[in-house]
């Protein structure tokens, strides 16, 4: 092959990487909310028929009116969830009276074991306000899927309990139901508080 024409090949494979690069910005940078984050805003979101922890039906018609924060867990679960929990349970009494304007979902992704029941009993651990949503397993996979959440069910050795592999960052939508960015799992109390914060209007 002649020198021109590798020249050429190595221009071209060049401005590839470029586009990707841009591309690769775009998707992670140019597309967060005002509160920061790396999901990107398109299409977050769906519609969806769940259960609180008190057996009340609790539709995405919830999500509007006002903001809400979304975290998806399970209650077996050995660290995230309690910690997240325990933190939100934290900015919540850091906010103040703004702390009524935001609306918290904790959204199971092992409804096989997250009952009613069981989630009633766990979540009297953190803030009241903390509402637990389960449902059967086509909804909670409806869901994962329209927020773009992981989760995948690992086995447990020599006998133990299996545990939930999932997202941890707790989900920010605003009053229609818009995502607008992320907390990321133990974030810095300042800057999660802040984002609380710019999203209620405090």
């Amino acid at each position: 092959m002649t020198r021109p024409a590798l020249k050429a090949i190595r221009l071209a494979a060049w401005a590839a990487v470029v586009v990707i690069a841009a591309a690769v910005i775009w998707f992670t940078v140019l597309q967060r909310g005002p509160t920061g984050g790396g999901i990107a805003a398109a299409n977050i979101g769906g519609s969806f028929t769940l259960t609180d922890q008190k057996g009340a039906t609790v539709t995405e018609a919830a999500l509007h009116g006002h903001p809400s924060a979304l975290f998806f867990g399970y209650t077996f679960c050995p660290d995230v969830c309690p910690t997240t929990l325990a933190d939100i349970t934290l900015w919540l009494s850091q906010l103040g009276p703004g702390a009524d304007k935001l609306k918290v979902y904790f959204v199971t992704v092992d409804p096989e074991r997250d009952t009613q029941a069981l989630m009633a009993g766990y979540l009297q651990a953190f803030d009241p306000r903390i509402e637990g949503l389960t449902g059967p397993r086509p909804a909670i996979d409806q869901i994962l899927k329209d927020y773009r959440v992981y989760s995948r069910k690992v086995d447990g050795k020599d006998g133990a309990p299996y545990t939930m592999d999932h997202s941890a960052s707790v989900y920010l939508l605003n009053d229609k139901a818009e995502f607008v960015g992320t907390i990321d799992y133990q974030e810095k109390p300042e800057i999660a508080l802040a984002k609380l914060k710019r999203l209620i209007g405090a």
